[in-house]
């Protein structure tokens, strides 16, 4: 074979290797964009969601078409008379900024809990209003308050007995105002006080009842 030819075959397998290296760009091009068609969720509430596999385990239950992020974050409250408001962390930023498609939040223990929450009497107030501030994104997402998981001790920080007694009527009622559905963990839960270690947080077995029980309640109500 003369150097002519050789040089044509190389540019020829150039030219191949080149054309080939494009087409594998434009495939995972396409791959990036299809992960944007993803039906986004934001789980926000406070250590119970930030610091819980509760936020992986339900993305495992929901699929592949789905994203979940975790925007919670530890010893917030709804109650902006808080000493650390849900509203005021750069999480709920995040959230927001996120354009979710589903919303889940479980707000309401650290308002039952006095050093937190010395007066939780704008729980209803403040938690409708950060229900509105999502309601108010352009994603228009779905929306779903829980009722979070029972008080197992006997401690004041946070009070079993206020949470019974407020905080989880009190859900009800920004339900009520907002028009947004209910997923009661708090019922779901109550009979397994040994997945609940320090009485309050969840292992990762009560994490997983809280994920299965939020995606039997948003899986019967897609379907319906």
């Amino acid at each position: 074979m003369n150097k002519k030819k050789l040089t044509l075959l190389a540019i020829g397998l150039a030219l191949i290797v080149i054309l080939s290296g494009g087409a594998s760009f434009f495939m995972l091009s396409g791959s990036k964009d299809n992960s944007s068609n993803k039906i986004r969720v934001a789980c926000v509430g406070d250590s119970i969601t930030g610091g819980t596999y509760y936020p992986d385990d339900l993305w495992m239950l929901l699929g592949s078409n789905y994203t979940v992020d975790n925007f919670g974050v530890g010893g917030t409250a709804a109650s902006l008379d808080s000493i650390s408001p849900y509203m005021h962390q750069i999480e709920f930023q995040r959230a927001k900024q996120f354009q979710p498609n589903i919303v889940i939040i479980m707000l309401g223990t650290n308002d039952a809990n006095a050093i937190i929450t010395p007066n939780n009497a704008s729980f209803v107030s403040s938690y409708v209003q950060l229900v509105e501030e999502f309601q108010a994104l352009s994603s228009q997402p779905k929306i779903w308050l829980v009722k979070p998981p029972p008080v197992f001790s006997n401690g004041t920080t946070p009070s079993a007995e206020l949470l019974e007694t407020a905080i989880i009527p009190g859900v009800d009622q920004v339900a009520q105002q907002t028009h947004t559905p209910v997923i009661d963990v708090h019922s779901a839960l109550s009979n397994f006080s040994e997945f609940f270690p320090d009485g309050v947080h969840p292992d990762p077995d009560g994490s997983q009842l809280i994920a299965n029980e939020i995606y039997r309640v948003i899986s019967q109500q897609n379907s319906s």
